[in-house]
């Protein structure tokens, strides 16, 4: 039984570290424009701006409920004023639309720079679904 026990929880602790994602090596900072962020894989993305303000981890106020979705739309020429390190697992980004309330942690950066392509789309056929733009409106 002990034997048994053990196997089970070697089985778990290796699937466990497997599904870990790579640890960060490198963020910098191009501001306005964008993050650049590499893995100790190898694996490195190039993280824009308005990508990062979309897929922000935060609840935020300036996101408007488009048929029960959140959307978040007029973000294409958002800039990036800084990047604070919180602890040794996230990073917390101010943007010029003073939003700045979500964290990035590591392991969520490696998933939108893994998936920045189909996140994208995804984000794009929203805002057509409901008839938005990417670019910010216009004052009157």
């Amino acid at each position: 039984m002990a034997a048994a026990m053990g196997a089970v929880i070697r089985r778990l602790h290796t699937a466990a570290a497997a599904a870990q994602p790579p640890r960060l090596t490198k963020l910098a900072l191009h501001a306005p424009k964008s993050v650049e962020v590499e893995f100790a894989d190898g694996s490195s993305f190039h993280l824009p701006a308005e990508f990062l303000r979309v897929y922000s981890p935060a609840a935020d106020s300036k996101i408007r409920s488009v048929g029960g979705e959140k959307v978040i739309f007029g973000r294409r020429h958002i800039g990036i004023m800084s990047a604070e390190s919180i602890g040794n697992y996230g990073v917390r980004i101010l943007f010029d639309d003073l939003h700045k309330t979500g964290i990035f942690t590591w392991d969520y950066l490696h998933h939108l720079g893994s998936n920045k392509f189909s996140l994208m789309r995804s984000y794009i056929r929203t805002l057509r679904k409901h008839g938005l733009s990417r670019d910010p409106q216009r004052r009157k």
